[in-house]
């Protein structure tokens, strides 16, 4: 018997991305598109261990995808949850010109950092959580941060997640049939990046790197970063400013 994907809400959990890995390592093993949603983590995270903010009313959920034979590589999934915010954040603003991406998958708004996206391979799965900050968002002492009610007013989470389910499923679909490529050029076009403009790479070991943008891998999204003396250098994880 077929079982088609599901979106699954609890009032309180640790983590969202913990229980789909730890279903996943169980005998009733989520399928592709599944979704955990909680109105509350008590143990969230974001990239690089950073702890992620537990705000009331914002969205906080995690979903599945299948590896299979072929799809590019794992780690561009977060090109497609990013898309995936982009296109909910729209769907919910009066005007979404503020709305921007920054490599590798943050969403701004005016400016500040709306949402945050991790990955975690389990198997030949990977699960992807996504916070968005639709409420409220937290004050951090080295980024600017925004929320959506900021601009947009009360969000309705139960509508932002409606259209975030069916836009990843969208993007998850065109980058296992029609490969990185399209996608990446899409991520450009709505992101803060432009052919030569000045960037710098804070590494995970507190080191940084300054360049101009040279474009992304299409092999899997890394971003290239052009030095001084003309030479490129390959960024495949760390902060950008």
């Amino acid at each position: 018997m077929i079982r088609h994907p599901s979106v699954k809400v609890v009032q309180e959990t640790g983590s969202t991305n913990a229980d789909l890995a730890g279903a996943l390592r169980s005998d009733a093993k989520p399928v592709e598109g599944d979704w955990l949603l909680a109105k509350r983590q008590t143990a969230g995270k974001g990239r690089q261990g950073r702890k992620w903010f537990d705000g009331s009313g914002n969205f906080m959920g995690s979903c599945v995808v299948n590896l299979n034979a072929g799809d590019p590589p794992p780690a561009s999934l977060s090109f497609v949850a990013a898309m995936a915010v982009y296109d909910a954040a729209a769907s919910a603003l009066p005007d979404a010109s503020k709305l921007r991406l920054k490599w590798p998958n943050d969403v701004l708004l005016d400016g500040g950092k709306l949402s945050g996206i991790l990955l975690e391979m389990v198997g030949q799965n990977i699960v992807v959580g996504i916070g968005v900050n639709l409420a409220k968002a937290p004050d951090l002492p080295d980024r600017k941060t925004s929320a959506l009610s900021d601009i947009a007013g009360p969000v309705e989470p139960s509508s932002f997640t409606e259209t975030l389910v069916a836009s990843f499923a969208h993007w998850l679909q065109q980058w296992r049939e029609d490969g990185l490529t399209p996608l990446l050029s899409q991520f450009l076009e709505r992101s803060i990046h432009a052919s030569g403009s000045s960037v710098t790479v804070h590494d995970t070991d507190g080191t940084t790197l300054s360049g101009t943008f040279a474009g992304l891998e299409e092999s899997d999204g890394a971003l290239r970063l052009r030095l001084a003396d003309g030479s490129e250098r390959v960024i495949r994880a760390g902060d950008v400013t």
